[in-house]
This record gives structure tokens, C-alpha cells and sequence, in this order.
């Protein structure tokens, strides 16, 4: 397996899914990342059950992507892929709805040990 990368931004396009005759699919977006002067917009994507990490997401909010850099050649020219796998929203999302839904007796170990304990909970768990 190669190594995983993390970067935080902006989400700036979400397009839609697109499907191939061979019943792949594959879903592409953006993510603005801030950079000096001049910001970045860096196209990733998200391939078959994947495709729905952009669900319930919006243009403009904060995210960190989780990815791989994956590369081929094909006709003696080569192509990079930014392969996300894991899409977090940050910030306001958090902010929002910082109660998880457990009682203090039923929760995880970690979940509500303090002020600053629910916003670095992951979320592998979650469905989208």
C-alpha cells in the first residue's frame, strides 16, 4: 500500500458522478487550499463505493481529504490521480452538532472526557 497523504481546504467544485460502460464509476472535486499568495485548487477523486464521501457536503465548506497519489502510463504518456478515500468536514460542522448522541454512560472512551474531546473524535464509522 502506498502512503496516504492529508491536506485541509475549501471545497470548491463537487461534480457529479460519472458512470462508464463498464459500470465503473468515479466522482471528482475540488479543494482550494490556501498557499501564500495564490491559492490552490487541487482536483481529486473518488472512485466506486467512494464516490458518496461528497455526500451532504457544500460548496465552500472546510474539509480535510485523506488520499493517494496513484500514476500510470498509458501510449507513452502518464496520467496522476489524486485518489481520495476519506472526505472530514471541519469547523462549522463540528461546531453545530457538537453532542455525538451519547449519554456519559454509554459513550465510547474519549466522547465527552472534556471541553476539547468531541471535535478530534474520528468519524470512520459513519456511513454516507
Amino acid at each position: 500500500m502506498g502512503k496516504s497523504f492529508e491536506i485541509e481546504g475549501k471545497l470548491k467544485v463537487i461534480y457529479d458522478i460519472q458512470t462508464f460502460n463498464s459500470g465503473f464509476t468515479k466522482r471528482e472535486f475540488v479543494v482550494e487550499m490556501e498557499d501564500g499568495n495564490y491559492p490552490q485548487m487541487i482536483k481529486f477523486e473518488c472512485v466506486k463505493d467512494k464516490t458518496s464521501l461528497t455526500d451532504g457536503m457544500q460548496v465552500d465548506d472546510p474539509v480535510k481529504v485523506t488520499f493517494d497519489i496513484r500514476g500510470n502510463e498509458y501510449k507513452e504518456r502518464f496520467y496522476v490521480n489524486l485518489n481520495a478515500w476519506k472526505l472530514e468536514g471541519l469547523g462549522s460542522e463540528a461546531a453545530a452538532n457538537p453532542d455525538p448522541g451519547y449519554g456519559d454512560e454509554d459513550a465510547p472512551s474519549g466522547i465527552g472526557d472534556g471541553p476539547d474531546a468531541g471535535p478530534e473524535v474520528e468519524e470512520d464509522d459513519i456511513p454516507f
